[in-house]
């Protein structure tokens, strides 16, 4: 029995890994101001000001627009992001997809395996989540001296 929970719980623990996946802009997007298309859905109310505050910090500016304004603009963030439980809400599971005029040219995916297991990590703030991820997505876009 305890040889089980022992078993259980290191299975818990290993396969509790924070996934990501991006596709960066490329350079030749030449990106200076992005819309981010504002999502409803989204109920976590530090998401949006970490993704303006992370595309600043690449030198880009960014707006959050409705979706009927989104057509006015050269390139667009749609994103989600979901929140699980345990003891507290946190970030589980967030997509970022970046459209230049309707064609996606970069995509970024954090993603909790296993809603986070028996990590500690799981409870870190949106912003120490998500920065990471949108360096590696503007990449191409260096961080100001």
């Amino acid at each position: 029995m305890l040889k089980t929970i022992i078993i259980s719980l290191t299975l818990l623990t290993v396969t509790a890994c924070t996934a990501v996946d991006v596709r960066p802009i490329p350079a030749s997007a030449q990106m200076d101001r992005v819309c981010i298309v504002d999502n409803p859905r989204v109920t976590i109310q530090s998401f949006v000001p970490v993704l303006i505050d992370g595309f600043a910090r690449h030198g880009i500016a960014a707006d959050v627009v409705s979706s009927s304004r989104a057509a006015g603009c050269d390139y667009t963030l749609t994103y989600t992001a979901l929140r699980s439980w345990d003891v507290s809400t946190y970030l589980s599971h967030a997509e970022l997809r970046i459209n230049q005029h309707g064609r996606q040219v970069g995509y970024a995916e954090y993603h909790l395996r296993g809603k986070g297991g028996l990590s500690l990590n799981k409870w870190g703030s949106v912003k120490s989540k998500m920065d990471p991820v949108i360096d590696e997505l503007l990449a191409a876009y260096k961080l100001p001296d």
